[in-house]
């Protein structure tokens, strides 16, 4: 059961957003989904509570009366939305679990920063060996200055010689079609017309990873 993580030092990244539309990616390939939360904010929880009734079914996980947590029965694809600032205990929970972590990363110089010392954290974790990281770019888009920031940390990053530092995956436009879904419990994956053929586009590499 593959267990994707969506993690990032800084708030505002974009954790949710890439949370909610990746379940639902993976909801619309007919796979049993449950999206888990850990966040005190519970954005994804929130989202869940405004999906409608006959899409693709995105569960939330079932906490027992033992009060451990557990994805609910039939589930076959975890992922995982989680706070600002993970680290320390609840960083070791959350990488015993994860096959994959996908952080999203905005081309500001203080997002960078704070994203290179978060990815030398997970790669320094005794189960970095074993989990996949991928970046994607919130807000940009290829051939702008802001890719080429990002791209320059990458290049810049230990690692980057030998093929080790995490590949960018992919780019999430800015634009309102992320807001208006989320505020009706939606994704991508739901919707057609082709107001979202270029998002749907973008998306492409992204998902092609998580499958990979």
């Amino acid at each position: 059961m593959p267990v994707i993580v969506v993690a990032n030092p800084k708030g505002g990244a974009g954790k949710s957003t890439l949370a909610t539309q990746i379940a639902g990616y993976f909801a619309s390939k007919g796979h049993g989904v449950m999206l888990g939360d850990v966040d005190r904010q519970q954005s994804s929880r929130t989202w869940l509570t405004l999906r409608p009734a006959g899409l693709p079914r995105i569960a939330a996980w079932e906490v027992a009366h033992d009060e451990i947590v557990r994805p609910p029965k039939g589930t076959t694809h975890v992922v995982l939305d989680t706070p600002a600032g993970l680290h320390g205990k609840r960083l070791d929970e959350v990488m015993k679990l994860a096959d994959r972590i996908v952080i999203p990363l905005q081309p500001s110089i203080f997002d960078i920063h704070a994203t290179h010392a978060f990815i030398r954290q997970l790669r320094s974790h005794k189960r970095a060996a074993k989990v996949q990281i991928g970046i994607v770019g919130m807000r940009t888009r290829e051939g702008t200055i802001a890719t080429d920031q990002l791209r320059s940390f990458l290049q810049g990053m230990d690692g980057a010689q030998d093929g080790s530092a995490p590949p960018l995956i992919g780019f999430v436009r800015d634009t309102q079609n992320y807001v208006h879904l989320a505020a009706h419990g939606l994704t991508l994956w739901d919707v057609s017309g082709h107001r979202f053929d270029r998002d749907i586009e973008q998306w492409a590499t992204i998902t092609a990873w998580l499958d990979a």
